[in-house]
């Protein structure tokens, strides 16, 4: 196992760190995966504020993985598509597709509300999950988890993490 350092980003207008149980599922599965927590925090649902965040994430060196939680459904203040997408370098377009296939298995046609995307900017691996706690954990055990597990075989995105910026 790599050991890689993530940020968890939560996207949310009303919860604090006291109540972001998906924030807290997901520092937990990090780390318990042999993963650190480079930061973590919480920003509102707003495209500005999302973006610049993550910016600073890019940007710095000791993340390599960020995974957001939150605004990626319909209302008006669900943003974090739209945040993150023109940051991306590349886009993982199977991560959005595969996140909703399983979803369905759960909440069957409501998977079309989700608009997880995930991307590559400036070496930093970028994944943007729904807020619900249910979400999360799908996002992470079945997706995330694996890609960043240097033995997860076929393939996976630690490995190539050290040639991103080639």
């Amino acid at each position: 196992m790599t050991d890689l350092n993530c940020a968890i980003l939560t996207i949310s207008d009303t919860r604090s760190l006291a109540d972001d149980g998906s924030g807290d599922y997901l520092c937990q599965a990090v780390v318990a995966d042999g993963h650190h927590i480079a930061e973590r925090q919480i920003v509102r649902d707003d495209i500005y504020a999302i973006r610049a965040q993550l910016s600073n994430w890019i940007a710095a060196d000791e993340v390599q993985v960020i995974i957001t939680t939150g605004g990626t459904g319909f209302t008006g203040r669900d943003s974090t598509p739209e945040a993150a997408s023109v940051l991306f370098d590349k886009h993982i377009e199977g991560f959005g597709e595969l996140f909703r296939q399983l979803s369905y298995t759960d909440i069957g046609s409501s998977t079309i509300q989700s608009r997880a995307v995930g991307g590559l900017a400036n070496g930093t691996l970028v994944f943007c999950l729904p807020g619900s706690s249910n979400a999360v954990r799908t996002g992470w055990e079945e997706i995330i988890r694996n890609q960043l597990d240097i033995e997860f075989k076929p393939c996976n995105f630690a490995e190539l993490i050290p040639r991103f910026k080639e």
